[in-house]
């Protein structure tokens, strides 16, 4: 039996009170037909990604619109040359990101440029300066440079969903064009639809993976 909005809507703010990282008296919660809308201002960017989190924790959640604005402490503001400075420092620290990657910072915002050989290298670099302080948004620019053909490139993405053997495989479909992926069909839950994924960005020459695999909860 699925969830009335009006229940989710409930489930979804106990799970913002519930997480520690949030002040979920600042977030406000819409639901229409599972689709969730998070309204408000939170006092960094982590915890835009921290709401979304908890948000997706729920069971019943079918999309999340984001709609919250970073409104920075007193005592997080820094100036952009000091922002610039700590992203540079944590780029370079992080044994994920290559030395390829850039920071530009422009009141508060910062914009990652590159090219980098894998797509974990692209997503660490924006989790290594998305917690800085005084950060209200993070633009990643960094491109991903192919390498394998478009046939080469569906056989290991499905070989690697074969091996997870996860319970919604036969249910994903797959199409490549190149070193982009696209993954449609179902799944069960946020998580088997992340790991799908990330099982696509782990083939080597992908460059871009679009995600359209809807939940569809079983009760």
């Amino acid at each position: 039996m699925e969830k009335t909005d009006t229940q989710l809507k409930k489930d979804i703010e106990e799970e913002l009170r519930w997480d520690p990282k949030l002040n979920a008296a600042q977030i406000g919660v819409s639901v229409d037909k599972g689709v969730v809308t998070l309204l408000g201002a939170v006092d960094s960017y982590a915890e835009k990604f921290a709401a979304e989190d908890a948000t997706k924790r729920v069971s019943g959640v079918r999309t999340v619109a984001q709609d919250l604005t970073v409104k920075v402490l007193d005592g997080h503001r820094h100036s952009d040359a000091d922002l610039a400075i700590a992203a540079q420092t944590v780029l370079k620290w992080d044994v994920f990101v290559p030395d390829s990657v850039r920071a530009v910072v422009d009141q508060g915002s910062i914009t990652l440029s590159g090219t980098v050989t894998w797509n974990y290298e692209r997503e660490a670099a924006e989790k290594a300066v998305r917690n800085l302080a005084g950060v209200v948004a993070v633009h990643n620019s960094v491109t991903i440079k192919p390498q394998i053909d478009a046939v080469a490139v569906r056989e290991k993405v499905e070989a690697a969903l074969q091996r997870q053997a996860t319970r919604d495989g036969q249910s994903i479909r797959i199409e490549t064009s190149g070193g982009k992926v696209t993954l449609s069909g179902h799944a069960s839950s946020w998580e088997s639809i992340e790991n799908a994924s990330d099982a696509a960005w782990a083939a080597p020459g992908v460059t871009q993976v679009v995600d359209e695999v809807t939940v569809s909860w079983r009760t």
